[in-house]
């Protein structure tokens, strides 16, 4: 029986194609596991950017695979902003117990405690992460940090090279990007600087979906379709909660939603669907003409070089 996971699949694997012939999900995998590896023989203290979300939870397949049957030499960082959906988090703390990881995670809540941040007048944290990641790197002295930015996700990942360069103070400078040519990969940085690394940079969102779905991988019940209290802001429906909504005149209502993306509850938005399996949410993400980000982040509504400016700034 075919399936919508396998249909980009098939396409692959037609005829003429040969009996050893990739397909494109197993060319995918087979670059990013060469990138864990690369990673590995080159930098000392790499790190995992672990939130729970799909991505990352891929990104985590991926390195398992890489090293299997010994463990990953690399331990997981997260940025909680403290307003991240509970779901997310249970399955966050429930992987890194699984796999006898370490768990580093840099509190934006501890950096507003100690007047370091203030919080923003919308209640969105995201821009907030970006003192906590960096500060994290320079004491943890991580030299390479896994992320998993894809090239379909926002305009300012598409500048990126799977190796990306960041000076001592974590910021990031388009014109320093090195060349790639022939998957060779450039990790030479100097004291004080790191490397972002992005396993993930040839994928689509389709991708994401169409592997979790070959390979079985468990995910947090809030990307399929449940019901769940909203509220619309922006054109997005948003999770209540104590983050600062919903304010006078937005009325809370119950719908059947799920998420494509999961991040801080202020700027993640929800999509109405009935999606329930892998299958419905793979013809579902097929069918859309908007990338996941332009759907549901409100934050990269801003400006239109909104994730841009972050980066340069530090941020992923």
């Amino acid at each position: 029986m075919t399936t919508a996971a396998t249909v980009h699949e098939a396409a692959d694997n037609s005829e003429g194609a040969g009996p050893y012939a990739l397909s494109h999900l197993d060319a995918l995998e087979s670059e990013a596991v060469h990138i864990f590896r690369e990673v590995a023989g080159e930098f000392e203290r790499p790190v995992i950017l672990f939130s729970g979300g799909k991505d990352s939870i891929v990104m985590l397949h991926l390195a398992l695979k890489a090293f299997a049957p010994a463990a990953i030499p690399f331990s997981l960082l997260h940025v909680d902003t403290g307003h991240n959906f509970p779901e997310v988090i249970e399955y966050r703390d429930r992987t890194a117990e699984k796999h006898n990881l370490r768990l580093h995670v840099a509190s934006v809540q501890d950096y507003i405690d100690r007047g370091v941040l203030r919080e923003r007048p919308d209640g969105t944290r995201n821009p907030l992460q970006t003192v906590p990641l960096t500060e994290k790197i320079q004491s943890e002295k991580f030299d390479a940090v896994f992320g998993g930015g894809r090239r379909d996700e926002e305009k300012a990942r598409a500048k990126e090279r799977v190796f990306s360069l960041r000076d001592e103070f974590s910021q990031w400078d388009p014109r320093r990007q090195r060349p790639e040519l022939w998957n060779l990969y450039n990790g030479r940085h100097a004291p004080g600087e790191h490397v972002r690394v992005f396993p993930l940079s040839n994928w689509t969102e389709l991708d994401v979906w169409q592997y979790i779905a070959r390979e079985g991988i468990e995910l947090p019940e809030i990307y399929f379709a449940h019901e769940r209290e909203v509220f619309q802001r922006g054109g997005m429906w948003l999770t209540a909660g104590e983050w600062g909504g919903p304010k006078d005149g937005e009325t809370v209502e119950k719908r059947l939603i799920r998420y494509r993306t999961v991040g801080d509850m202020s700027c993640t938005g929800a999509v109405d669907s009935d999606a329930v399996t892998l299958d419905q949410v793979i013809t579902e993400i097929a069918a859309s003409r908007l990338t996941e980000r332009g759907a549901t982040r409100a934050d990269d509504k801003l400006s239109e070089a909104a994730m841009e400016d972050r980066k340069r700034e530090g941020y992923f």
